[in-house]
């Protein structure tokens, strides 16, 4: 089934169904917000899911995606991993650091409070920060259990959603440095207006990934359409990872980070970091700059033969 979110003046929005079209919704009758439907999923999921039945069969009423509130406002937590080697690759020989073990996964705690609507104006302070993009897919759990292997932890996924991280990456080095964690340089991220339970990706979702490329534009032109499967670790393992010392509460949000493919000069980018670190190597300097107030970012991935899946994100900058 398909869920998104509807402004009804609270914080946390009105849950509805969606078509498998995204062309219609209807409020969900079994819970009212989507944090309610994860604290209790086992028991509600059944009710909604045949709701979602009726609705593919028509009747609904018509659904603007761009109303729409990211699917979870605000979560308990978020996570986000780097889970794509040619990016952390290309990252580190641009910037000089030092590699990464290969079997453990990277990932930070960014807040949670809240996630932009998937057509909102993202304000930001100084476009000097160096404000950027990144393209990520992401899952959505119920509780998972402290210690659990990857084929536990990954049985706990239930949504798949669409990403933008938000970046200001001329701060990123200076907290990087402190050895602690981002604060400044990890502004709240965006969410594409639909979340997705994983069948309804069909054969696309394949070993805890998303298989389809994510298409990324800047400014109206074609910036990247690198594809979702090449994880070095699926959400299964990073949801793993994340739980190793502690239970995943209902309504945990894990990202994969940029999503990136070794092919980057021929596919493109979901970040203007990378990029302009494929510049530096390449011209020996970047020649694309971070944005300005005014720029634009669309990002969507959709099924391989076009239907939609999780909506578009299409953005502003603006100043703060």
């Amino acid at each position: 089934m398909r869920l998104a979110t509807l402004p009804d003046g609270s914080p946390d929005g009105r849950l509805h169904i969606v078509s498998r079209d995204n062309a219609r919704c209807a409020p969900a009758e079994a819970a009212q917000t989507l944090q309610a439907l994860l604290d209790d999923w086992d028991s509600l999921a059944p009710a909604l899911a045949a709701q979602s039945a009726v609705l593919n069969a028509g009747g609904g009423a018509p659904f603007d995606p761009s109303a729409a509130l990211a699917p979870l406002p605000r979560a308990w937590q978020w996570l986000d991993g780097s889970a794509y080697e040619s990016h952390g690759a290309l990252m580190q020989k641009v910037f000089g650091l030092d590699s990464t073990p290969k079997d453990r996964p990277l990932m930070y705690q960014g807040i949670s409070d809240r996630f932009i609507a998937p057509t909102a104006d993202v304000p930001l302070p100084s476009e000097d920060d160096g404000i950027d993009f990144e393209g990520e897919f992401g899952v959505i759990v119920d509780a998972v259990p402290m210690g659990s292997d990857a084929a536990r932890a990954g049985a706990h996924i239930r949504l798949v959603v669409q990403i933008n991280d938000w970046s200001l990456r001329s701060l990123a080095p200076v907290e990087m440095k402190t050895g602690f964690g981002w604060i400044q340089a990890k502004p709240a991220c965006s969410m594409a207006p639909v979340a997705l339970t994983p069948d309804e990706l069909g054969p696309a979702w394949r070993d805890a990934r998303v298989d389809l490329p994510l298409v990324v534009e800047l400014n109206g032109a074609r910036f990247g359409a690198a594809e979702g499967y090449p994880m070095a670790f699926g959400f299964d393992a990073l949801l793993a990872h994340a739980a190793r010392t502690r239970q995943l509460v209902a309504g945990t949000i894990l990202g994969s980070g940029t999503v990136s493919n070794e092919t980057f000069r021929e596919i493109g980018s979901s970040c203007i970091a990378e990029r302009r670190g494929i510049e530096l190597l390449d011209q020996g300097e970047p020649a694309t700059p971070y944005m300005s107030f005014g720029n634009r970012v669309r990002m969507e991935c959709r099924a391989r033969d076009g239907a939609p899946l999780f909506g578009a994100i299409d953005q502003q900058v603006v100043a703060g």
